[in-house]
């Protein structure tokens, strides 16, 4: 749906979203998916917010010359050429935390789902089977859950994982003094956390050191039983090889809010029709609580930007600051 034309361009708006937007931008163009053409819709655009899903190629961006803010609604700005907007002074902004809290719940409401097998008791009772049997569950009590990554995500899966009473082990060399002392989280080599690790649950970015991270020998070194959750990134995962260890029974569950070819559903098939495997398609950002934080995030950086000053969340080139242990060169979270 296309509202009204401006140097302003929402696109990707759902349609719960319209109104915040022309509440503070009454005058903007606000597009509800991708358009076909983007180069048409957003020509004479100075400002454009976006979310994940469009490729902001130097190809592209350089048919919208106009173009002086690209804002995108996401943490993760692995879709825009950022190097192509320094070069033509093409200001980019992300949303840096939107929701980390509600990632987390998402990790755990996997694993209460699968774990208790509520879809299928569902099921048993739709068919008038009010019966316990071949429904017994598993507790999060005392088990070990390893952390991949504790950024902001990673210490809320922690602080909730501790609620649960498990045993927290972490790997992150950006170690955080809090999440020790208060919580008793024990950081470890990555290897060392694949091996002790009853559940494993993945918070890093895609990069090409984090590239198929979780693969065959990763997955060689982990419990016979292990559930693996990953609300991250597809790309972490080696999918064949995620598949050959659920058809050993190596793993006993992988909870998948992500997948390596996310718009490719041949490719995912089998993975996504395992009986071992839960797939949600890439929602667990997507709450009322967070969506309003993400576009308020965005607004301000247009306010800012408008108003002559650097936006607060502008992107900068990136910067290492960490070595994981056995994962180079991750960026900051």
């Amino acid at each position: 749906m296309h509202v009204t034309m401006s140097d302003i361009v929402f696109l990707q708006v759902d349609q719960e979203d319209i109104s915040s937007v022309v509440s503070r931008f009454p005058d903007a163009s606000i597009v509800s998916g991708v358009p076909d053409d983007i180069a048409e819709v957003c020509q004479n655009a100075t400002v454009i917010s976006s979310f994940i899903g469009i490729d902001w190629s130097a190809e592209l961006l350089s048919t919208i010359p106009s173009l002086r803010l690209l804002c995108t609604r996401s943490v993760g700005c692995n879709h825009i050429d950022l190097e192509y907007c320094n070069k033509k002074g093409i200001t980019v902004c992300h949303v840096p935390d939107y929701g980390s809290h509600v990632i987390a719940e998402h990790v755990f409401a996997l694993l209460l789902s699968t774990l208790r097998h509520i879809p299928e008791a569902d099921r048993k009772v739709e068919r008038g089977e009010f019966d316990y049997h071949g429904l017994r569950g598993v507790s999060l009590r005392g088990k070990t859950i390893g952390i991949v990554g504790t950024g902001k995500i990673g210490r809320k899966t922690a602080q909730i994982a501790a609620g649960f009473g498990m045993n927290i082990v972490a790997v992150d060399k950006c170690r955080t003094v809090e999440l020790e002392d208060l919580l008793h989280v024990r950081y470890m080599e990555l290897d060392q956390l694949l091996t002790e690790s009853d559940i494993i649950t993945l918070h890093l970015p895609a990069l090409e050191d984090t590239h198929h991270m979780i693969n065959a020998h990763a997955f060689s070194l982990m419990k016979d039983g292990v559930v693996l959750v990953n609300t991250a990134r597809g790309e972490l995962i080696d999918s064949g090889a995620l598949l050959d260890v659920l058809n050993m029974g190596k793993v006993k569950y992988a909870l998948l809010d992500v997948l390596e070819h996310e718009h490719n559903f041949e490719e995912n098939k089998e993975l996504i029709f395992h009986k071992n495997v839960v797939t949600t398609p890439h929602i667990a950002f997507y709450a009322e609580e967070s969506m309003r934080n993400m576009y308020d995030d965005c607004f301000d950086s247009i306010d800012e930007y408008q108003s002559g000053k650097e936006p607060a969340h502008t992107v900068h080139p990136p910067t290492v600051i960490c070595d994981l242990p056995g994962v180079q060169k991750v960026q900051k979270r």
